[in-house]
């Protein structure tokens, strides 16, 4: 079997990937920059700014799903997103340079970005199985989750370059470029793009199939239960640790950007580890393994003391193996969905997943900042390291545990290559 680094189309869909969520990573300072110290926006104008990215997956999320389920090919409509994306994300510095911007148009622009991008992964998920054979899928699905770690490394230094050099409205045009390219690039692909389209029961009757498909099955169940316990402690963590990092732990506002980045590095270091772990031992033992070191890093925060060398070691150490662990654990989720799920319900459950795990986000973020008015930081920190470790026992008391009754490892019909 050819290696995935040797395929074409893989490398095609890699690079238009990576390619797409750089430029998103410059926007994620390019744009708020923009509102903040061009347009003097209102806290409630940020606060409406930054919803505006997880609306859609709120709002359109599973009828997303139930679209792409319908469709007899998925490129053309992956490629149209990113080509709206870029033409949205080109207006921007566009209205700047005619004096016409205001924030309502950044806002706007989050929106129409944001929904493409939701029809983009619904779309791109049973995609990923025309393009990779099963076998390996894991590997796949491990050079997707490092795309995720390049932009997070490269993603802010680009973006600080960027904005010192073009201001932060003509920064935005990197993102602009990056959707386009994105878009040549999936053109390129040549592997033929087939798919058996699922009957059609109407929208609500199509979006509750792929709730109840990932309801009823044990092993989906488990993975949506553990994917919606660890981003909600996640987000209550995230909430207050940047508060917590400079005034508690003292670390230097220029050091946290560094320890970001470590978490970067970390994933590419699991995307490179984990195809092979997995094939050794299986993506089941690599999710029960993985699942256990969730609480990790927020523990650590929660109680680290001592001088600042000692802080920020400790803290780049566990941010490097906190960043493996997340891309070992989603790269197997992702991969053992994509073989639960059977090809007509793909896109549906994917969508069902993504709404769960990112709609809980919100509500986790709220939890933790209003939390910490009422017990404090350390301790809503410590708190979420308890609740982020629930995920293992939907893990462990899932059917992915080696011995449990009711797996049934043989892969759904499928379209090899």
């Amino acid at each position: 079997m050819t290696p995935l680094r040797k395929q074409r189309d893989y490398r095609l869909l890699w690079g238009a990937r990576t390619v797409s969520i750089t430029g998103s990573e410059v926007s994620k300072l390019a744009i708020p920059l923009t509102a903040v110290t061009l347009l003097t926006a209102s806290p409630a104008e940020m606060g409406l700014l930054t919803a505006a990215a997880s609306v859609p997956a709120l709002v359109f999320g599973l009828q997303a799903g139930a679209i792409a389920d319908r469709l007899t090919r998925h490129r053309p409509a992956m490629i149209a997103c990113e080509v709206v994306s870029g033409l949205a994300a080109a207006t921007i510095p566009l209205a700047w340079l005619l004096g016409i911007l205001n924030t309502p148009w950044l806002i706007a622009v989050a929106l129409v970005i944001g929904t493409a991008a939701v029809m983009f992964k619904a779309a791109n998920f049973p995609h990923l199985a025309v393009v990779v054979s099963p076998a390996q899928r894991t590997e796949a699905m491990a050079g997707l989750q490092a795309s995720y770690s390049v932009a997070t490394v490269a993603g802010p230094g680009l973006a600080g370059l960027l904005v010192q050099f073009l201001t932060a409205p003509l920064a935005v045009l990197a993102e602009a470029l990056s959707f386009l390219t994105s878009a040549l690039l999936l053109r390129s692909i040549r592997t033929q793009d087939r798919h058996e389209p699922a009957r059609s029961q109407g929208m609500w009757r199509d979006v509750v199939e792929g709730l109840r498909a990932g309801a009823t099955n044990p092993v989906l169940r488990a993975l949506l239960g553990a994917g919606v316990t660890i981003n909600f402690f996640a987000m209550t963590y995230v909430a207050v640790h940047m508060l917590y990092m400079v005034n508690t732990l003292g670390i230097p506002k220029g050091l946290i950007g560094a320890l970001i980045a470590c978490s970067g590095l970390g994933g590419l270091l699991g995307a490179w580890v984990t195809t092979r772990v997995a094939a050794r031992f299986g993506e089941n033992r690599v999710l029960l393994v993985s699942v256990l070191f969730f609480p990790l890093e927020i523990l650590v925060v929660g109680l680290l003391g001592g001088p600042l060398w000692w802080k920020v070691g400790v803290l780049a150490v566990t941010g490097t193996l906190t960043g493996a662990i997340v891309v070992a654990f989603s790269t197997c989720m992702g991969a053992i969905t994509l073989q639960e799920a059977t090809p007509e319900l793909r896109g549906r459950v994917n969508a069902t997943m993504t709404f769960a795990v990112q709609g809980v986000m919100a509500l986790g973020g709220l939890t933790g900042g209003l939390l910490a008015e009422w017990i404090g930081l350390r301790a809503v920190i410590l708190l979420s390291a308890a609740g982020i470790a629930l995920s293992a026992v939907w893990i462990w008391a899932s059917p992915l545990r080696p011995g449990r009754a009711g797996r049934h490892p043989t892969p759904s019909p499928d379209h090899v290559p």
